[in-house]
């Protein structure tokens, strides 16, 4: 079940990215951010009660559970913004593999931490992570504003690594805290809620100092942004349920095959071309998970 729950977890966040992809470039990266975060936060609130309840946030259990669930969501807020820094400055094609290999550090400290993976579970893993980098590496904008001619300008090839290393650092502690402190103490659904909180205060604060516009997003909009909230939160969700039931180093990689749901859906709703490389990646992602399925 924890395996489904990984998977589900791909599916609902690869199709939070295409809602995301209309939504940005209607009302701009900050915003969507803040309001994808806004949704979310709200519709847990509401619907907490049939969730399962508060737990150890309202349970007199002290700070501690509030705590590790704010440095969570500071991870997972601070990784989506440096990630779209990387997306903004640097060359798709270098950044994205490099953002997408956050499941290496989660597999690396969940085995450190005392996590066992049977050999095929380990080749299995190892798989999927190769065709996420390599669905990530054939992915390419046709408006791409940072073309770099690598024989004229070497040292632009560098730009935005350093961002998409740090958010593969943050993405990676912060599934790995997921499931081994975060989600055994608050439960899944409150520590989703308490991500929710954290990430729309951090965004709205980056917005107030930026000077961005704090505007809510037009009705004609609005389904875009609630779309990527119901799905992003709902993916979250899904992944903490697996990662109650399942080894943490399997969800996360199971998790991080949201990109090549992204790439699926785009080429059957937007059209947009598959290459042959990012095919590579797909079929090896299929072996992969037929071998942790084991």
């Amino acid at each position: 079940m924890g395996i489904f729950y990984g998977l589900l977890t791909a599916l609902t966040w690869g199709s939070a990215d295409l809602f995301a992809r209309f939504a940005t470039r209607k009302i701009g990266t900050l915003r969507t951010m803040l309001y994808m975060q806004l949704t979310g936060f709200v519709l847990l609130t509401l619907a907490m009660r049939w969730l399962g309840g508060w737990g150890h946030l309202a349970d007199g259990s002290g700070w501690r559970p509030w705590a590790w669930g704010i440095f969570v969501g500071l991870l997972n807020a601070v990784g989506t913004m440096v990630l779209y820094r990387s997306f903004e400055i640097g060359k798709m094609s270098i950044v994205a593999p490099l953002s997408a290999s956050y499941p290496v550090l989660t597999l690396l400290l969940s085995v450190m931490s005392g996590e066992r993976l049977t050999l095929a579970r380990f080749l299995g893993i190892a798989l999927t992570i190769l065709g996420v980098i390599l669905v990530a590496h054939g992915e390419t904008l046709p408006d791409d504003a940072n073309a770099i001619d690598s024989t004229t300008q070497p040292a632009k090839k560098r730009l935005g690594v350093g961002w998409a290393l740090l958010a593969a650092v943050a993405f990676g502690v912060m599934f790995w805290l997921l499931g081994i402190r975060v989600v055994p103490l608050l439960g899944g659904v409150p520590t989703v809620w308490i991500i929710r909180l954290t990430s729309f205060s951090f965004a709205a604060v980056v917005i107030l100092i930026a000077g961005s516009s704090l505007a809510p997003p037009s009705k004609k909009d609005s389904p875009w942004i609630l779309g990527v909230g119901v799905l992003d939160t709902s993916a979250y969700v899904f992944n903490n349920l697996g990662m109650q039931l399942e080894q943490v180093s399997v969800v996360s990689v199971l998790a991080s095959l949201y990109g090549a749901v992204t790439v699926g859906l785009a080429a059957l709703v937007l059209r947009e071309p598959v290459s042959r490389l990012q095919w590579a990646g797909i079929l090896s992602i299929f072996a992969g998970i037929v071998l942790i399925s084991r």
